[in-house]
């Protein structure tokens, strides 16, 4: 079953702006910036009452999303992350994809 949804993550191509726009022109909470270089990223949380979004840039030529945005040059979004309350995604009969089949600590906690 799925619970909580935790954060909605989407991949930016300027960090600063992307986070401006939600402090300055939408009067959200905004983190300072935080580089994860075990993830290659640098991300903010926009803070929300019900759940957060995650505003990701590449950390280095190497970052696992570089990818993403060189497809998408403009950003989207990344991925969902969900809470499962019951059940686990591998048990679950689902059309849906994973990123990744290895479970990672987020840094949306």
């Amino acid at each position: 079953m799925i619970g909580r949804l935790n954060h909605i993550a989407i991949v930016v191509p300027d960090l600063d702006a992307a986070a401006a726009i939600y402090r300055d022109a939408l009067g959200a909470r905004v983190s300072p910036p935080q580089p994860l270089p075990a993830h290659g990223v640098t991300v903010v949380f926009v803070k929300l009452p019900n759940t957060k979004i995650e505003l990701l840039q590449p950390l280095g030529a190497d970052s696992p999303v570089r990818g993403f945005l060189d497809k998408n040059p403009g950003g989207g979004m990344h991925h969902l992350c969900y809470e499962a309350a019951t059940a686990s995604l591998a048990s679950a009969r689902t059309t849906s994809r994973c990123c990744s089949c290895i479970p990672r600590i987020s840094a949306a906690r």
